[in-house]
This record gives C-alpha cells, structure tokens and sequence, in this order.
C-alpha cells in the first residue's frame, strides 16, 4: 500500500462506518466520508453523494484506492411495513447502482468497491452454507440479491468488486448486542423462540479487519462472508452472554410474541436464523481475532 491512499467511505457515521474508519485509518489510509448532508461535504476531504444521484462531484473522488460502500437503510431498524420494505429496497438497490454509476464513469476509477450485503441473501435454515451457496427467496434475500446485482456496472467498468456479507455485528455501541445488553444485564435475557435457530455472528473488530484485509488482497472478488468461524445457535449465544454477564439467561421471548412486536421481521431477523461460513476469509488467510464467542464477549469487558 502507497502511504495515505485515499478510501471513500459511504456510512462512516454508522456502527461499522465508524470501526471501518477507525482500522483504515490505523493503517495510513486517508478516508474520504460521502456524505448526504451538504453542509458536511463542505468541511475536510468530505465528497457529497445522495441515493438518486450518486457522487455530485465524481472529479473529486478520482484516483482512489478503494470505495467502501455501508451506507443505506437499517434493515432491522424498524417493523417492516409495506413503506418500510420500499424504503430498504430503494436505499439499498437504488443507492448502491447510482454509486456503482458514479465509479464508472470515472476516468482514474478505484481499484475496488467493497459493497456491504447481508448474510440474509441465504434465507434460513439449519445447514452450513458458504458463498457457493444460492439465494433465498424472502424479502430479505430477494433485497440482497438485487442489490448485489447493483454493483454490476462497476464491475463491467474494470473494478474490483467485492460483496461483503454481514453477519451479527457484535458491539456494546448498538447493534443486536447493544439492544440485548440492557435486559441481560437485569436478568430478563434469553433465547428467541425455539433457540435452536443459528447466529452468524462477528466481532465489530473483525468486521473492520476483514474490510481492510479485502481492500489489500486481490484475491477478494465477489461474495465474501463476514462472519466468525463458529456459529452458535441462539440459545448458546443467550447461555454464553449470561455467563459473561453473570446473570441468569432463563426468560425465552416466545416466538408468537417476537411477531407481535416485530411482524414479518422476526422471522427473518429473530425466529429463523442462517449457519453461515467464512469460506473466502478462512481460504485467504485472514486472522480473525476473535474466533469463539465466549472471548470475543469477555474483549468487551462488558
């Protein structure tokens, strides 16, 4: 890596933006946010960019080592009404083919795009899957795949893409964590229906880590599946952090009541759950740190 090579970074106001920026930075990259506030893409190296339009200045963001693309609609923000399910499809399709536009019609265009997905693209089920593994046919899955497929132009123009697959992201700071902290903490914590559904998870580090290892090796190109290399189910998960805790684990949230509070999401968030493998990560040699889940809760010293 040339020192300071420059990285565009859609997102890096958000839970992974800020661990991504933070590990690139770490590593003598100079990051370039895009931001949809225009106030901000006055200030520092800040690049303005919108959802419909794509990049407004594309001559500003010539010459990049790479985009990191994390910016859309949060996915399991809120209760997936018919409104809610337009705004994820557009935020998340739409934004990333209007970004893919922009890069492509650059004269100097960046070696690669690191396009966040999700593990959703699988659907549910209990067996393991990796990347070779097809699309569901949910919601969820019908969404990622599509916006998958939004990169295209940008990889027909040369560049390097690679569709990075999130799992569980694991942090104090919010997420799936975040918001199970505080019940566990009061000893009301457990597993979500049956428990016997599976949860691909990663620690907030790694999920960095590997954004970074992905920039650095060519050898990324295509799916790539964020996450840890041991799954656990969601009762070992909710067994493992009352451990941590040191707190009982013991009230299960009915799977009927998951629905009532959260509707069509639940079951593609909550009540069926993916075993997923990071084939491509394990295959090119990346060090996670944080393997198991045990250790990768105690590093939070919750």
């Amino acid at each position: 890596m040339s020192e300071h090579a420059r990285v565009a970074l859609s997102g890096a106001s958000g839970l992974v933006g800020r661990a991504v920026r933070a590990e690139l930075e770490a590593s003598e990259y100079r990051v370039v946010p895009l931001v949809r506030d225009p106030t901000r893409a006055g200030t520092g190296a800040a690049v303005l960019w919108s959802p419909e339009r794509g990049i407004f200045e594309p001559t500003r963001v010539e010459g990049l080592k790479a985009v990191v693309h994390l910016a859309g609609e949060n996915i399991a923000g809120r209760r997936w009404t018919a409104r809610q399910k337009k705004r994820i499809r557009e935020s998340r399709v739409e934004g990333t083919r209007a970004l893919c536009e922009s890069l492509a019609g650059l004269k100097k265009k960046p070696e690669v795009l690191i396009c966040a997905s999700a593990i959703g693209i699988y659907g549910h089920g209990q067996r393991a899957v990796d990347e070779t593994a097809k699309a569901g046919e949910d919601f969820l899955a019908k969404v990622c795949r599509d916006w998958e497929e939004a990169c295209a132009e940008a990889a027909a123009a040369g560049i390097r893409v690679v569709n990075f697959r999130i799992g569980v992201v694991l942090s104090p700071e919010g997420g799936a964590l975040g918001k199970m902290l505080l019940p566990f903490k009061f000893g009301v914590g457990g597993r979500v229906g049956s428990g016997n559904q599976w949860m691909s998870w990663i620690h907030i580090d790694d999920a960095a880590g590997a954004v970074r290892h992905c920039i650095e090796d060519d050898a990324y190109r295509g799916p790539v599946n964020a996450v840890a290399p041991n799954p656990v189910t969601n009762a070992e998960f909710a067994k493992t952090l009352g451990k941590v805790l040191r707190r009982p684990a013991v009230l299960p949230m009915p799977a009927f009541a998951a629905r009532l509070a959260f509707g069509e999401m639940a079951d593609s968030i909550l009540i069926n759950g993916q075993r997923v493998l990071p084939r491509r990560l394990e295959a090119e040699g990346y060090p996670f740190e944080h393997g198991t889940l045990e250790g990768a809760l105690r590093s939070f010293n919750l």
